[in-house]
């Protein structure tokens, strides 16, 4: 259902495969264990929702909005987040394996223990992105929000700099 408004309902538990959510409005949402395997939630608005453990494997999440939510130990495997703003959004736990992340917005973000394989991670992040215990391959670079500026992070100094948060993640080389 396209555009659909379910603003603070409570979905928690429920299974919704290969169902539409483009461009719905699920702020504040209550979406614990939800399963939207292969879904489209295209433009998805999931402000303050909380994903806890929920299973959002193949779901196309691309410019879906999350700002404050929590998704922790979540399952993205293989999802596709382009444009994605997840500022200030809580990934603790949270499995990335396999998913595309190009432009997405993770200041402020935790994804500690997050578990990563061979992702694309083209993202933002600022001093306040938290790695720590963070796991897997990654292609990078990623843009660097500091008070000096933004830069962009590499191959091996990006493997350093993850090293120096907490983070366990190996700089894949030759995605471009």
């Amino acid at each position: 259902m396209i555009g659909l408004d379910l603003s603070g309902a409570d979905l928690s538990g429920e299974v919704f495969h290969e169902s539409w959510f483009t461009d719905a409005k699920l702020v504040g949402a209550r979406l614990v264990g939800v399963d939207l395997y292969r879904s489209d939630a295209e433009g998805a608005d999931f402000s303050g929702a909380d994903l806890t453990r929920a299973s959002l494997v193949r779901v196309n999440l691309d410019d879906a909005v999350f700002r404050g939510a929590v998704l922790d130990g979540a399952d993205l495997v293989k999802a596709s987040l382009y444009g994605v703003d997840a500022s200030a959004a809580s990934l603790r736990g949270t499995r990335l394996m396999g998913a595309s992340l190009i432009d997405v917005n993770f200041c402020g973000s935790d994804l500690s223990e997050a578990v990563v394989q061979e992702n694309t991670f083209k993202v933002t992040v600022d001093e306040k992105t938290d790695f720590t215990g963070m796991t897997g391959t990654v292609f990078g670079p990623v843009h660097m929000i500091g008070r000096d500026g933004q830069k962009e992070i590499g191959g091996a100094d990006l493997e350093r700099w993850l090293r120096e948060r907490g983070g366990d993640v190996r700089v894949l080389e030759g995605r471009r």
